[in-house]
């Protein structure tokens, strides 16, 4: 059965997003994102929410045909474009191409996409991200802790009523920049 797995980028005061939706404090520098492409290579498919479906979309799929794009966006746009998405949206009508749209979180039609072959399934989206913890659907956590205060936000983990769980360090680095990633599995 293939994970589901939330891999996403946090404050060091818990926040995934400060006001305003703006997340452009996340630290990610060629060393960073040569290693999220490396984790990213062998998904299976993005679970992404409306917002960030549309962030993505918005830039991934054509950045590769700029000229002055670097090795290492070139890689992430090809990751993006040829990996199956499935879209969480209650509101939009239509997604791109290869990409699925579904209404809402369905927690036996997610155990159901585990089941199927490939690989990972990579959960983005801070209200999607919420939406999966509620329902117990995470399977392990690759968290960007970036050395910024932000201070107010979108929490990384809001209060839920029964998240607790164990779970077990599979590893950490510390990048160049001062971020640190903190891969967990859940017992």
């Amino acid at each position: 059965m293939r994970n589901v797995v939330l891999n996403m980028s946090v404050s060091l005061d818990g926040y995934m997003e400060a006001p305003g939706r703006d997340i452009s404090w996340h630290l990610v520098d060629e060393e960073v994102h040569r290693q999220v492409n490396a984790y990213l290579a062998p998904a299976g498919g993005f679970l992404c929410g409306r917002h960030n479906y549309r962030l993505m979309e918005g830039y991934w799929p054509h950045a590769d045909q700029d000229p002055d794009s670097d090795a290492v966006t070139r890689e992430f746009a090809a990751l993006w474009r040829d990996t199956p998405k499935v879209v969480y949206s209650r509101t939009l009508d239509e997604v791109g191409p290869n990409a699925t749209l579904v209404r809402e979180v369905v927690p036996e039609e997610v155990r159901a996409l585990k089941e199927q072959p490939g690989g990972p399934l990579f959960v983005g989206g801070a209200v999607l991200a919420e939406s999966f913890l509620r329902h117990g659907l995470v399977d392990e956590f690759h968290l960007y802790v970036n050395p910024v205060l932000v201070g107010g936000g979108r929490r990384l983990f809001p209060e839920l009523d029964s998240l607790r769980t164990g779970l077990t360090l599979v590893d950490t680095r510390t990048f160049s920049n001062g971020v640190v990633l903190l891969h967990h599995r859940k017992d």
